[in-house]
């Protein structure tokens, strides 16, 4: 396939794929209605551990997080359930996965077919009428010490997650799950080397005096920092809030 072709195609998938996206953003920028959150999970390692866990997840394992989204919606003066969650069980079909240590280009041409196979396999699901899709890579806890960073489609309406196949780590899935779902909403990171959250916009309680350390994090900061160079991972969304900055980026009502 010549260079040009390739190029073309990838201007149509481009075309396709935003054509999509507009009204959703619109969508998720009025907060007029709830939110439809689809979760999918898939067995990343295709391992015993996470099949095992994959076939015991429910619905109920997720609703931390649609509580957390609507109670902190709720502070900002959204009077609606700003989400609602529900669990689309396991995918034999993998999503693209990202490219370690891509470059830009590489990540570009990723979020483009990471579009494309997700609106596609929306046209062929008849019973998906998600507004937003995160698709939850599960790997066992045993065989992987840590994880590539999650990817969440600023205002992109989609997201793939990296979660431990690991009762114990639910409650940190779940705070990883909200922040990548806050990036499809429009949110940015705030933290940085380091995943140190950044001062003021990465910290649930930037005023606090004295500053650290810190008792709650902020969703897209990530962490509750300790010190000025420590940050430790909330063990679940009771220990997380949405700050102004962030609200702001959402189109929540700040005063």
């Amino acid at each position: 396939m010549s260079r040009q072709l390739r190029y073309l195609i990838l201007l149509l998938i481009l075309v396709l794929v935003v054509g999509n996206e507009t009204y959703l953003k619109w969508k998720v920028a009025s907060w007029d209605e709830s939110l439809q959150v689809r979760i999918y999970a898939i067995n990343a390692d295709n391992s015993n551990a996470s099949n095992s866990y994959i076939n015991r997840l429910r619905i109920s394992d997720f609703v931390a997080i649609e509580k957390f989204v609507n109670r902190e919606a709720r502070r900002y003066g959204i009077n609606i359930d700003a989400i609602r969650v529900s669990y689309g069980g396991e995918l034999a079909d993998v999503p693209p996965q990202p490219p370690v240590s891509g470059s830009a280009i590489d990540n570009i041409i990723w979020s483009l077919k990471f579009r494309f196979w997700a609106w596609f396999r929306e046209t062929e699901d008849e019973h998906n009428d998600a507004d937003i899709n995160l698709y939850v890579n599960y790997f066992d806890v045993a065989t992987r010490q840590s994880l590539q960073h999650s990817a969440g489609l600023r205002g992109g309406l989609i997201a793939l997650i990296n979660g431990f196949a690991d009762r114990s780590y639910r409650g940190s899935n779940n705070v990883v799950i909200t922040h990548e779902l806050m990036h499809t909403f429009g949110a940015s990171d705030k933290y940085g080397r380091g995943n140190q959250p950044v001062h003021p916009d990465g910290f649930a309680d930037p005023f606090q005096d004295p500053l650290y350390p810190q008792t709650r994090a902020e969703i897209m900061g990530g962490r509750i920092p300790v010190n000025a160079s420590k940050a430790k991972m909330p063990d679940s969304l009771s220990d997380v809030v949405v700050n102004v900055f962030t609200a702001s980026e959402i189109h929540w009502p700040v005063k």
